[in-house]
């Protein structure tokens, strides 16, 4: 007999699309050895209190299926509880919309990762931490403030049942609005904050967002690194014009922008802004976001 693992399954992800292909990939990982045992989310935040709870219960093997918001909730329900103790693996079935983590492995989505939890393929992968005003968050994707969270923060809040229309509605109204301002950082412990106007800031321990977008394309998943990203205050046609580069990793090549692997970032906000973690979009206060170097092995 294989692995045992525990689903925890969000069966609205990808508008009801979960339901349909959860089965059958049930019944390929059972066919080739492994058991699963399930547990549905029936609101936002179960994931998180479903692993929180069973890992003290002293399961270790988890498997996401829904999208990046479901391996989100799981990760925050592993950690703090995890660390110092037995590493936590997280397998995917990729079944949601978003699914941006794993096409730093492989662009064949489902298919792959069932591969993967059938060769028992897995290696360590960061975790990012960040705290802020109000306590402390995880995940292994990315954070993204400014233009990208921004868009991501209009759909949420008025065209989440828009499908793509809604996507690329709120892209248009961002571009209008093109609210370019500092949010100011310090690196690594350096001398300054740099609190110079941008367009967006992002945080990777990945390099996909958005599902196809290589936002950072140098970012490792277990090099105990954050890749930072910014993009200064590029206008509205020279970011239309450079759309594509997002997309395939040249836009780091941008007089613009700029790079930087980092094992602490500081903020010196004003107050809560809008961002985009691994997906879900959050108002927080930031503070300090820093690495737990290979806390999280990886099914992929």
């Amino acid at each position: 007999m294989g692995q045992t693992y525990l689903a925890i399954v969000n069966p609205a992800a990808g508008g009801g699309r979960s339901r349909k292909l959860l089965g059958p990939a049930l019944e390929r990982l059972k066919a080739g050895g492994i058991e699963v045992k399930v547990a549905a989310t029936r609101a936002q935040g179960d994931a998180t209190e479903i692993a929180r709870q069973a890992y003290g219960r002293g399961i270790r093997n988890f498997i996401a299926a829904g999208g990046d918001g479901t391996s989100y909730e799981i990760v925050n329900g592993l950690y703090p509880q995890a660390l110092g103790k037995e590493r936590p693996t997280l397998g995917f079935l990729p079944l949601g919309t978003g699914n941006s983590f794993l096409r730093d492995f492989s662009h064949q989505g489902v298919e792959y990762a069932i591969e993967s939890l059938l060769a028992n393929r897995s290696r360590a992968c960061d975790v990012l931490r960040l705290r802020h005003r109000t306590g402390v968050i995880y995940f292994t994707n990315l954070l993204s403030m400014g233009f990208s969270a921004d868009v991501a923060t209009l759909r949420a809040r008025r065209f989440s049942h828009w499908g793509e229309v809604g996507y690329q509605t709120s892209i248009l109204l961002t571009l209008a609005r093109f609210n370019r301002r500092p949010f100011p950082v310090r690196v690594d412990n350096g001398e300054t904050f740099d609190d110079r106007p941008c367009l967006f800031l992002t945080f990777n321990n990945s390099k996909f967002t958005g599902g196809t977008m290589m936002i950072a394309p140098q970012a490792e998943i277990n090099d105990g690194l954050v890749e930072y990203v910014r993009w200064g205050p590029i206008g509205r046609l020279g970011l239309i014009r450079n759309l594509p580069g997002l997309y395939d990793g040249t836009h780091i090549q941008h007089p613009l922008a700029e790079r930087k692997s980092a094992r602490r970032i500081e903020f010196q906000l004003d107050g809560p802004v809008d961002v985009m973690v691994d997906g879900e979009v959050l108002t927080l206060h930031c503070e300090e976001l820093d690495v737990l170097p290979g806390a999280l092995n990886v099914v992929a």
